[in-house]
């Protein structure tokens, strides 16, 4: 049986929850799919900026609630484990994806939001609407589509999204510890091949999230070895993996992770978060430009649901392209230059002298990976 919705969502993570909540929040019609069930952990830094939090209060979105870490200082060390310290400009908060995107979903429901546990197996867009196939044989059908659903799908290469036919040298491992740890701070810890974070979440865990290239990690292919003879040459891994007890049986990994640009829009589908593009989590940015994304979006789309869908489709969605690289092109440029400087060693050093020297061009730098307060 075809069922329809103005609007269809495919992904049940930040950008497609926020999105949701918006656009039920304004009275539009709106069906989100999700192929998982919650709570559950998901491979992830979950640090977000400040900036969120006058869009989240817009949105009724209390994460006082989920007793959330408030983070205001960073530091960044090198291989060899000299330590670079700053201020976060804005500052942000510490919760888990486990904790918060669970939150989001049940505030989805009480908003309005048909949510459905399903896999979505085909998008297929004619004569200006949009059909949807499922794995549990739904058919359903929409008058727009927003693709929230990560970083990399097999929906992706159904909707010939070019980097999804090439192959990312990127594994990225997660896991929750109990440890003795600076609750103000997020760090990141160069090591060989890779860079991992450290921050903490509610209850006084701590998230430890790392990205590694396969040709580090392909000696060894076991991530206890990995993590001892690679991530432990840096003396303050070293020390925390000494001293932290996992909560995990093992870590939770993604693989091909990729970096390359994607457009905003493919085949008249809206992609929001991960799946328009993914900044380097050493810029520990994305959580707070996935729930951008949803807003800049839903704006757009409530405007012209409001006004009686008047805007032609190529409007909106060129509409939305300009507004989305307006908001994020810069901080992925400066994303991708920061990690080709963190991966060298030679350069790590020389940024460590840089940056002690005149201390103050480090809020400057981090600046550049974050936006501003999201006012509605």
């Amino acid at each position: 049986m075809d069922t329809y919705s103005h609007i269809i969502i495919i992904g049940g993570g930040l950008a497609g929850l926020t999105n949701a909540i918006h656009l039920a929040k304004a009275g539009v019609p709106v069906t989100l799919i999700e192929m998982n069930t919650y709570p559950k952990h998901k491979v992830c830094g979950e640090y977000i900026s400040n900036e969120v939090l006058p869009y989240f209060d817009f949105l009724d979105i209390d994460i006082d609630a989920l007793q959330p870490t408030r983070i205001s200082k960073f530091n960044i060390t090198t291989q060899k484990g000299k330590r670079i310290q700053s201020t976060l400009p804005l500052g942000g908060f510490g919760v888990s994806r486990y904790v918060l995107d669970h939150y989001l979903w049940k505030k989805a429901a009480v908003a309005g939001v048909q949510l459905l546990c399903d896999q979505v197996t085909d998008v297929h867009y004619h004569n200006n609407s949009f059909r949807i196939k499922t794995a549990g044989n739904r058919v359903l059908t929409s008058d727009y589509v927003i693709g929230a659903y990560g970083k990399r799908t097999q929906l992706d290469k159904t909707l010939q999204r070019s980097f999804s036919y090439r192959k990312s040298p990127w594994l990225a491992v997660k896991a929750h510890y109990k440890t003795d740890f600076d609750s103000n701070t997020v760090s990141l810890h160069n090591f060989e091949g890779g860079y991992c974070g450290l921050s903490m979440v509610e209850n006084n865990v701590v998230n430890a999230c790392y990205l590694a290239t396969y040709d580090s990690f392909k000696k060894y292919k076991d991530l206890g070895i990995f993590q001892k003879e690679v991530l432990c040459k840096n003396p303050h891994l070293n020390t925390f993996f000494k001293s932290a007890e996992s909560l995990f049986s093992t870590p939770i990994t993604i693989s091909q992770i990729n970096f390359d640009k994607k457009k905003p829009v493919e085949d008249h589908v809206f992609m929001t978060g991960d799946a328009a593009g993914l900044i380097h989590p050493l810029c520990g940015n994305g959580m707070a430009m996935a729930i951008q994304s949803a807003q800049i979006l839903s704006e757009l789309l409530i405007k012209n649901y409001d006004q009686g869908l008047i805007t032609p489709r190529k409007v909106i969605e060129i509409d939305y392209t300009k507004q989305w690289n307006k908001a994020f092109s810069k901080r992925l440029y400066a994303g991708r230059a920061l990690q080709k400087i963190l991966l060298n060693g030679r350069l790590q050093e020389l940024s460590y002298t840089i940056a002690n020297t005149i201390p103050a061009i480090v809020p400057k730098i981090i600046k550049q990976t974050h936006g501003e307060p999201l006012i509605c």
